[in-house]
């Protein structure tokens, strides 16, 4: 998500905030963009990965709530953040891409936890 307010001209990394947690981009805070810019934050995934892939303490979403990267209801555990009013949701499926990618980049030195 974007800063409200936030110049769409001249955007920074303090711009560019996790949907989950509200925290801004940082080099030591890699971050995965879904669509229409939605964020999550490298810590706010690994604590969804815990939760869902490894805990298995995912949640159900009634319809027609979907999740907020891929911004699909999906019949499928998510976990839900409660860290802002909103409280958005990630789909499994999401969690598990959103992992994927991370561990890809090597400049992110982000791990999937067990």
């Amino acid at each position: 998500m974007q800063r409200q307010g936030a110049d769409p001209e001249n955007m920074s990394a303090e711009d560019f905030l996790c949907d989950f947690c509200l925290r801004c981009w940082a080099p030591q805070r890699p971050m995965v963009e879904g669509h229409r810019g939605s964020l999550v934050c490298g810590e706010c995934l690994a604590e969804a990965h815990r939760a869902v892939v490894v805990r298995g303490e995912g949640i159900s979403v009634p319809d027609p709530e979907a999740c907020a990267l891929c911004l699909m209801h999906k019949d499928e555990p998510h976990w839900r953040s409660t860290k802002v009013e909103a409280r958005p949701v990630v789909c499994r499926t999401c969690i598990k891409r959103s992992g994927a990618i991370l561990e890809k980049d090597p400049d992110s030195g982000w791990k999937r936890p067990e």
